[in-house]
């Protein structure tokens, strides 16, 4: 489900671009049966460009695109992925109708009442997800789910993208790309007909911010956005240890969840800072993931959540799957799509989502 833009550009690869408020992601991707990567490039994002999921200096995040582009020489095609408190997921259940019109028009009517924000405001798209069989006297039932994102949040992703040169072809949820790149590696991509309903698996990229979704197979089947990720944690190492983003990054890969701080070599201040920062943060996300499990959960028809699928630069921390499985007593894994498999793990957790984001659907 995704925006497709006008592109009059025919190419074999596409981009998938990811940005976040410290550094921006891209995986080129080309597709001939088998999905390969052809090229990628991480690069960092200066402080005050990107927040929360949003553009915040339109301007100057063209000019890192611009150089990051030119530099890795990647494919102008772009698929941006966008993630943020301005996009609107639900899912409604509606009456089973063959006729597309039909059911566009049945989900815009939904929309009016399960929609906060005016949809002239607003561009809408809509999947079906699932359905219901007919009951004795009753009809069959869909379950749709509606996407919704305001329009000039949308404008504040395309407009850095074409001054840098480069040609949009798509805008996808980050949350949908993320279930792209991670659902054949879970052996969750394909259910055959018949088949009783797998349960369902949580998703978690462990980014600037926190994109969550329940999906079985490639369908998501519950989304939403948290500011309980890195960039708090970040900033939080900025003001407590006056370390710079990149640096701050880099510490809590190297201090992780394993080892104590005393065994490693460092500044102790520095360590003890670091874990400190690292506890509370894994902490608040765990909260995160067991609240929209519970909210999930108590959804109608919702799926029984057999396990916790994590990836994202926070993915690279070292026992933050054995700390999640602790907390919130599901088995929980961290993986890397194949074709990242040759990367280090760092590389290969940041450009997942991206790699997802490329991937024709």
């Amino acid at each position: 489900m995704q925006l497709r833009l006008p592109n009059k550009k025919k190419a074999d690869s596409t981009v998938g671009l990811d940005i976040e408020a410290g550094s921006v992601a891209a995986t080129e991707v080309t597709v001939n049966g088998t999905a390969s990567v052809t090229a990628s490039a991480i690069a960092g994002l200066p402080t005050g460009i990107f927040h929360e999921g949003e553009v915040v200096e339109p301007a100057a995040l063209a000019e890192s695109l611009k150089a990051l582009f030119a530099d890795h020489k990647l494919s102008k095609r772009v698929r941006v992925g966008v993630g943020n408190q301005r996009v609107i997921v639900r899912t409604v259940r509606l009456p089973a109708v063959e006729n597309p019109k039909e059911l566009d028009a049945a989900v815009r009517f939904q929309a009016q009442e399960q929609i906060p924000m005016p949809l002239e405001q607003a561009v809408l798209e809509h999947q079906v997800v699932g359905g219901v069989p007919a009951e004795e006297g009753g009809a069959p039932q869909v379950d749709v789910m509606v996407v919704a994102a305001r329009k000039e949040m949308i404008a504040s992703f395309i407009e850095p993208i074409r001054q840098a040169g480069l040609h949009p072809v798509g805008i996808d949820l980050s949350a949908f790309g993320m279930i792209r790149a991670l659902a054949v590696e879970t052996n969750q991509a394909a259910v055959e007909p018949g088949e009783a309903p797998r349960p369902a698996v949580l998703y978690c990229n462990f980014g600037d911010v926190t994109n969550l979704a329940v999906a079985r197979g490639t369908s998501c089947l519950f989304t939403r956005i948290s500011h309980v990720g890195l960039e708090p944690i970040v900033a939080k190492l900025g003001v407590e240890l006056g370390l710079i983003p990149e640096h701050s990054l880099q510490w809590l890969t190297y201090v992780g969840l394993e080892r104590a701080p005393e065994e490693l070599e460092g500044d102790p201040t520095i360590l003890a800072g670091v874990r400190r920062s690292l506890e509370s943060g894994v902490s608040g996300l765990a909260d995160e993931l067991r609240l929209s499990l519970d909210y999930y959960g108590a959804q109608e028809g919702a799926l029984p959540v057999e396990r916790i699928v994590l990836c994202g630069p926070g993915s690279a921390i070292a026992g933050l799957e054995r700390r999640m499985e602790a907390n919130l007593g599901l088995p929980t894994e961290i993986v890397r799509p194949a074709a990242l498999h040759a990367m280090d793990d760092f590389s290969a957790a940041r450009l997942t989502l991206p790699y997802g984001l490329a991937l024709e659907h």
